[in-house]
């Protein structure tokens, strides 16, 4: 208590311990409320106004507001009856001791789970596994780094083009983000709170779903420090397919039966469990969480999004750990103040991108030569970060040493070899039942099969999707084709009485390139080259189909429109490319003299590779803006390209809010001095 003018005063006790009070009474406060109704410190009308809120934790809170109305006298009672609980709760539990869920049943179920997840997690599904190929977890996990923050909620850019800026920035303030390992994520840094709640965010490809199988393999294998119990664990993208009311524990039965029989005890001893949510941005329903019905017990039916609230926002198993991660698309759904920690995913190292290379190539000399390739290559190396992208790059070595005659430039250049690639490479490997397929009459053109799989990417890029079930249309004119499991990753969630397939693109960029050569090779018309600047400043954007549409000009430029026509049977339309090079002269020409934002503009002109389109960019004042985007070395190449090619003076180049340094500014000195206004 608190000590005013001599005395102790219980309404300021109240307002210090409102936090832990919560906590601590969530699951007395209906017999609380009875004896302060009793006492006659509340009123009936007071019990009705509490009981009208939903969930505990919400009720504890009430009785504290009502309580500070009724000053300090009812506060003294309160308290006074606080204690009485305490003692009360305290025997039953120095008493029964020997009750608590450590026995021989309990243990044995512990190492019977402790056994299934190991099963479950030692193999590691890599993009384009081959049937029955079995790849050791522990053989070819590579460290991601991991650190204290989170991205900024407020997205102006796509998400995996701002990341290689934002990836250098954490190496450069790594004193201010601190590296953590698995195994720390629920421990406190300062020690002042407990750690609960955790969300890990990264962007697609980053390793979420592999740091996810890490936590479960070290776990299974008694190599983790996290000091849990059991962990249950479970995907948005299997909770996806649940479309009536259930409940907690029928949730966990599910995918693990073998914890029926010790269910009950597992979640009385909830301080001893974790619950793994993997991929809170593909759950249909992520933009609903922040519920306001909540469920208090595991055995309570209700729809699936409320069930899942309930446990973020600490209504249902409140003493259970809870970690999520998401793609940072999502996270500004996830309800305010139900997190604890805020873990980012940025990859790998330098070292850990030469480590994935070795593991990937199994010889030190082709991974050391492979890895010199991709040093040479800014853009590429950049992009090994991303782990999903460290693989695509491997695959490309690997299969297509002979694709082109220079290294990549652009991003289109890079995906149209992991194309060509992987189409060579499902050839190679699946020759005899291509035959056997011919023989039959049931070969379909790989040509009609990539456009299929286009049509599939484009139609759910333009709908935010990134998870396809087998029930869908478009999915099911993919069946039986054996090419779609080379780009496509499968996994099967089961129904009492039915089995969905659920697929997605083997990383969110892949998607974004088969839908930019779906529009590229079909007579649909062509979206606009970017979205106007007012309704990109509305939010309505935020950088969505920025990549995409990069991809689409590199694949409409006359290099990469050649290639595609010889390597996959695809051919751009002629006109549509000639239409393509006219609008991007006229838009750039357009929004350099209005002053507008170019950068996206600039890339999908660096991407054509082109010098004869910048050349034709002819406005009568040449503005440049790229300010408010945090400038990554991608972005300086792409301004740089332009700007080498343009004549004269530049009227303004406005890099305000674009964090540039000195290196960068020394980097683009020969552009600065023809600049008559530089911001």
């Amino acid at each position: 208590m608190v000590e005013k003018d001599g005395c102790y005063s219980c309404l300021a006790a109240l307002r210090v311990l409102r936090v832990s009070l919560v906590d601590e009474l969530e699951g007395q406060i209906d017999s609380l409320l009875e004896i302060l109704v009793s006492q006659e410190v509340f009123t009936r009308d007071d019990r009705e106004e509490v009981l009208c809120q939903l969930g505990p934790r919400a009720r504890v809170r009430n009785v504290l507001d009502i309580l500070a109305c009724k000053g300090e006298e009812a506060a003294e009672i309160f308290l006074s009856i606080r204690s009485h609980h305490q003692q009360e709760a305290q025997k039953p539990s120095e008493e029964g001791h020997t009750d608590q869920p450590q026995f021989v049943e309990y243990n044995k179920v512990k190492q019977k789970h402790k056994d299934f997840l190991t099963r479950r997690s030692e193999s590691m599904l890599f993009y384009n596994t081959r049937h029955g190929e079995k790849i050791l977890f522990s053989e070819h996990y590579v460290n991601l780094l991991l650190a204290d923050g989170h991205q900024c909620l407020e997205r102006k850019r796509h998400e995996v083009l701002t990341f290689g800026q934002k990836r250098l920035s954490m190496q450069q303030k790594s004193a201010v983000h601190r590296k953590i390992a698995p195994a720390e994520l629920f421990s406190s840094a300062n020690g002042n709170r407990p750690v609960k709640k955790v969300l890990v965010s990264g962007v697609a490809g980053i390793g979420k779903t592999i740091l996810v199988q890490k936590m479960l393999f070290d776990f299974g294998g008694n190599r983790d420090h996290l000091g849990f119990d059991f962990i249950i664990h479970m995907t948005f993208r299997d909770l996806n397919l649940i479309d009536k009311p259930t409940n907690f524990r029928k949730l966990v039965l599910r995918k693990n039966r073998h914890l029926s029989k010790e269910l009950d005890a597992i979640l009385a001893n909830d301080k001893k469990l974790l619950i793994i949510l993997d991929g809170f941005d593909e759950f249909r329903h992520y933009r609903s969480c922040d519920v306001d019905a909540f469920v208090t017990e595991p055995d309570e039916d209700a729809e699936v999004v409320e069930v899942v609230g309930s446990l973020m926002q600490g209504e249902l198993l409140p003493n259970a750990s809870v970690m999520l991660t998401s793609r940072p698309t999502a996270i500004n759904h996830i309800p305010v103040g139900c997190i604890d920690r805020f873990v980012l995913i940025t990859g790998f190292s330098l070292a850990e991108v030469q480590d994935f290379f070795l593991r990937y190539f199994q010889d030190s000399a082709i991974a050391d030569c492979m890895f010199a390739v991709v040093s040479a290559n800014e853009l590429m190396l950049t992009l090994c970060y991303i782990p999903a992208f460290c693989y695509i790059v491997c695959c490309i070595l690997k299969e297509s040493k002979d694709l082109c005659g220079e290294s990549p430039k652009t991003m289109t250049d890079i995906y149209l070899q992991y194309l060509v690639a992987l189409l060579r490479s499902h050839t190679q490997a699946r020759a005899e039942t291509f035959r056997q397929e011919q023989r039959a009459g049931a070969v379909q053109k790989q040509s009609d099969i990539v456009l299929k799989l286009g049509r599939l990417a484009f139609q759910k890029l333009m709908e935010h999707q990134t998870l396809f079930y087998s029930s869908d249309q478009d999915v099911a004119e993919l069946e039986g084709c054996s090419l779609v499991s080379t780009f496509l990753d499968k996994t099967v969630a089961q129904e009492p009485g039915c089995t969905e397939e659920v697929y997605s693109f083997a990383h969110l960029t892949v998607q974004e390139f088969f839908a930019a050569v779906y529009c590229a090779v079909t007579d649909d018309p062509l979206p606009d080259v970017l979205p106007h600047t007012s309704s990109r400043a509305e939010g309505s954007n935020n950088g969505h189909l920025d990549l995409f549409h990069r991809f689409l000009s590199g694949i409409l430029s006359e290099r990469n429109a050649n290639l595609l026509s010889r390597q996959v049977g695809l051919s751009c339309n002629k006109d549509k490319v000639d239409i393509y090079r006219q609008r991007i002269i006229r838009e750039l020409t357009m929004l350099c003299e209005n002053r507008a934002q170019i950068l996206n503009h600039l890339h999908c002109l660096f991407e054509q590779q082109d010098p004869s389109l910048a050349l034709a960019v002819q406005p009568n004042t040449l503005h440049v803006n790229v300010s408010d985007e945090t400038l990554s070395q991608m972005d300086y190449n792409a301004i740089k390209y332009f700007l080498n090619l343009t004549k004269g003076n530049i009227s303004e180049l406005d890099l305000t809010g674009t964090g540039v340094s000195c290196e960068a500014l020394r980097d683009m000195q020969p552009l600065l001095l023809r600049c008559n206004r530089l911001w």
